[in-house]
């Protein structure tokens, strides 16, 4: 519960931040050259309207995280969504149907699985930021990350989907279905699928997790969002240039959310787990 707490203050702090922060990063009249790199308030040369600080461009830390932290949130649910959508079709197609239509399936699962996914999610974004024309890529970066994180994504819950569809498929309510002559497009939809989306949504809950990670490592290597739009990645990858030079809170602030963040929907994650598995009652 109280990873549950934190989570939800976690994202309504971020998706409320036009009203929640205190200046708009995006609003060039809100934003000084002259109050760049300044330290947190209770440090010496702080100032009390920068509690966190600012940035080397005279941002204020505090809000620059809550903008950012709400562009990582909709990437990683972006990135999770399509993954679930594409692994849980995928999946429930081969478990549902078998036969040479699951082998192929699981055959490209595990070749993508074998693959490091961090990997895998540069190779995408550098194939779909080549076929953008230059003058596009920074205005669909935030559509090819998501895309890139999505395609990553999917084996899991492929398997996840496949597993139980087998387990659902063999049933007596099922066979009773295929009895009676419905379509096999309605038992699945009806029967199956309802049954095989508990624990895929368990596995979509700590998926959320590990896309933030996912995208926080591409900006971090310069392979995600761009500095004009910062996310969690940006802004420490921005404030590790600068770590070596005093500016310690540049990076330090961000890394402290990105960790509460994905430490929070971890451990949610498991408590659903533990809440929607019938033998641990």
């Amino acid at each position: 519960m109280i990873a549950a707490l934190i989570t939800i203050v976690c994202i309504v702090c971020t998706l409320f931040a036009p009203w929640i922060a205190p200046f708009d990063p995006f609003d060039p009249a809100q934003i000084s050259l002259w109050d760049g790199k300044l330290p947190p308030s209770w440090v010496d040369g702080g100032q009390a309207q920068y509690f966190l600080g600012t940035d080397n461009q005279g941002r204020d830390m505090l809000s620059t995280i809550l903008y950012g932290g709400r562009l990582s949130i909709l990437v990683g649910l972006a990135a999770v969504c399509l993954g679930m959508v594409l692994g849980v079709t995928l999946g429930v197609i081969s478990g549902y149907f078998g036969g040479l239509t699951d082998t192929i399936i699981m055959r490209i699962a595990d070749i993508q699985l074998t693959i490091p996914g961090i990997l895998l999610a540069i190779l995408i974004n550098g194939i779909g930021r080549t076929l953008l024309p230059l003058e596009m890529r920074d205005d669909f970066a935030i559509f090819v990350v998501i895309i890139a994180i999505g395609l990553t994504d999917w084996p899991q819950f492929a398997r996840v989907a496949r597993g139980a569809t087998l387990v659902e498929s063999q049933k007596e309510y099922v066979q009773a279905a295929r009895i009676i002559g419905l379509p096999q497009r309605l038992i699945i939809l009806r029967h199956v699928l309802p049954n095989v989306l508990r624990p895929v949504l368990v596995i979509a809950t700590i998926g959320l997790a590990l896309a933030v990670i996912a995208e926080a490592t591409l900006s971090f290597l310069g392979q995600g969002i761009p500095p004009t739009t910062p996310s969690l990645g940006t802004l420490i990858r921005v404030g590790n240039e600068y770590l070596f030079s005093g500016l310690w809170w540049i990076t330090l602030f961000p890394a402290i959310a990105l960790v509460v963040l994905v430490f929070a929907v971890n451990l949610l994650g498991d408590w659903m787990r533990d809440a929607l598995n019938p033998k641990l009652r």
